[in-house]
């Protein structure tokens, strides 16, 4: 792992803007889109992964596809931090199947979750009989997503 940020060129941020949209590219398909020879590719996306730039591909699910066509970001503020604990809320809000992601935050909240379900008398039904009866709870805002467009994001300077 190196010790600060690595030095990326075009090609190098080239590949890892197709591996952000695509992860399951092979080498030889990266190779073919930015002129490289397979094993040149590979080598680069090696070099990307032992820096840590890379840190791993996953498999993209359709919740949609699943029957999960709703997705709500909640900011949650627990009532008085010092009543509950951090690690308590966090265990159980983690036992929640329809929390996708939990971020403790920084801000007018406490936590900011992605709550997936079926549709939105789904959704009330995790918010009233799971979310708001976790240990702390004290306001919650619901946000529900309507469209969502991914972006690799900043990928580093010349």
């Amino acid at each position: 792992m190196s010790v600060g940020p690595i030095d990326l060129d075009d090609t190098d941020r080239a590949i890892l803007r197709a591996l952000s949209l695509d992860g399951t590219l092979s080498a030889g398909e990266l190779g073919r889109r930015f002129g490289l020879s397979q094993p040149a590719a590979w080598r680069r996306v090696r070099r990307l992964e032992e820096a840590g730039v890379l840190a791993g591909r996953r498999v993209e699910v359709d919740r949609e596809q699943l029957g999960f066509g709703v997705t709500v970001f909640l900011g949650v503020k627990l009532a008085t931090k010092g009543r509950v604990s951090l690690e308590d809320f966090e265990r159980a809000v983690t036992a929640i199947p329809e929390v996708q992601v939990v971020q403790h935050v920084l801000g007018l909240f406490d936590y900011r979750l992605r709550v997936v379900a079926r549709d939105l008398a789904d959704f009330e039904r995790v918010l009233r009989r799971r979310v708001m009866t976790l240990p702390g709870v004290g306001s919650v805002e619901a946000n529900v997503l309507l469209t969502e467009e991914r972006r690799p994001g900043p990928l580093g300077h010349g």
